[in-house]
């Protein structure tokens, strides 16, 4: 990193809740969030200086756009601050970090709130299915589909079973591991729901198929929520921390990030890597980039993962790609158990997409969140312990656009 890029905390809305039905709006749910995060956080409003915020699609469910205009609504020491919106599907508020982090090492500003935020429990579920299908290739690709996004990975399945082998009970235990953790996380969207011994099974009731070979325990939540995360600058960190009684190694820094973008088609990005290591050479890409700016040398430098597992397929293909395993070797880093939340490389500990929820835009933006918990030992139930660095790994679309980053302290 150019410069030092610090992480102060936040905030994350309860994933479980449906807004709509509670009679809160996209603003209510930004508002409220965004001052927790400062209550949390122990920052007042005249702190900010910048506001990223990341939302996917809330001109599609809500009818809302602008969203900028939103942040400075929320607290008259809001007014006038400079404000800006980003979209990149499942990525949008890891996009939105990314831009905040550049503004904090270029000096610009000393403070920046980044928030991530999405309402897709207002329409219909059909509705909502439509909505979330506009971040592949309109016109292009998984019109046969009723489902795109299943059908998306799902044929990522299918190219690691063409090259690799795919069992499905490796999958299933994938699904099963993040809804254990998502029942720790006081936020999780599934931490109340109950399975029997035929839930993460090929049984057609218990656990119905959706799309090719996805099934219904495979996928990540279609979630209301919003989550906020802080950036400051190493003058405003030593500030701060003098003003709370921190040392200023207790604060965890940005350590590293990789982003890349692949081209957009799905089907065309597999065959392309053909003959390839991995099967996104871009996903690989981005978490070397990661490792190679946080001067992290392997995975195992790590002491955990946040990483985007809207179906269990994806956090299949995370755990080689990240260098757990060799490429098409997952399946041992599951039998062995070295995803689980004690083992070796623990993977989504809060939850993930499958456990603790997945509003598209807050996504990136609570993994930074849980990133910064673990390294801070405040993670609560869900605590690695002795967590002192943690990546995280967003993607959005069929892993169209990709962003890691690296949280840790000293």
């Amino acid at each position: 990193m150019a410069s030092p890029v610090f992480v102060l905390g936040g905030a994350q809305s309860d994933f479980s809740i449906n807004a709509s039905r509670q009679q809160q709006t996209l603003f209510d749910m930004m508002g409220t969030t965004v001052r927790q995060a400062l209550a949390s956080a122990k920052l007042d409003p005249s702190d900010v200086q910048v506001a990223h915020v990341g939302n996917f699609a809330a001109e599609l469910f809500c009818g809302q756009g602008l969203l900028g205009g939103f942040f400075a609504a929320i607290d008259p020491a809001f007014a006038g601050l400079p404000t800006s919106r980003h979209e990149a599907a499942c990525a949008s508020s890891s996009i939105a970090a990314l831009a905040a982090a550049s503004e904090i090492e270029a000096g610009r500003y000393d403070l920046a709130c980044i928030v991530g935020i999405e309402m897709m429990r207002n329409v219909p579920g059909d509705v909502a299915t439509q909505h979330l299908g506009t971040a592949a290739w309109a016109g292009r690709e998984f019109q046969d589909a009723k489902y795109v996004w299943p059908r998306a990975f799902s044929d990522l399945g299918d190219e690691y079973d063409r090259r690799y082998g795919l069992k499905y009970r490796h999958l299933a235990r994938i699904a099963e591991i993040n809804y254990e953790n998502g029942r720790r996380n006081p936020n999780a969207h599934t931490r109340r729901w109950t399975f029997d011994q035929k839930s993460f099974t090929e049984n057609d009731e218990a656990n119905p198929v959706i799309e090719g070979r996805i099934r219904r325990q495979d996928c990540g939540q279609v979630s209301d929520g919003a989550a906020v995360v802080f950036f400051a600058s190493e003058a405003f960190a030593q500030r701060y921390a003098k003003r709370t009684g921190k040392k200023l190694d207790d604060i965890p820094t940005l350590r590293g990030w990789g982003h890349r973008t692949s081209p957009m088609h799905s089907a065309e990005k597999l065959a392309a890597s053909r003959g390839q290591r991995y099967v996104y050479p871009h996903v690989r890409g981005t978490i070397e980039d990661a490792f190679k700016r946080a001067g992290i040398a392997d995975v195992d430098q790590l002491d955990g993962i946040e990483t985007h597992d809207c179906f269990s397929v994806t956090e299949y293909m995370a755990i080689d790609h990240f260098g757990i395993t060799e490429p098409g070797e997952a399946w041992k880093a599951v039998e062995a158990g070295d995803i689980e939340r004690n083992g070796r490389v623990p993977i989504n500990p809060s939850g993930g997409l499958i456990g603790a929820g997945h509003p598209v835009g807050a996504t990136g933006a609570r993994m930074l969140l849980d990133a910064y918990k673990q390294v801070t030992g405040t993670a609560g139930d869900y605590q690695v312990e002795g967590a002192k660095t943690f990546a995280t790994l967003n993607i959005g679309g069929a892993a169209t656009t990709t962003v890691s980053f690296i949280v840790g302290r000293a």
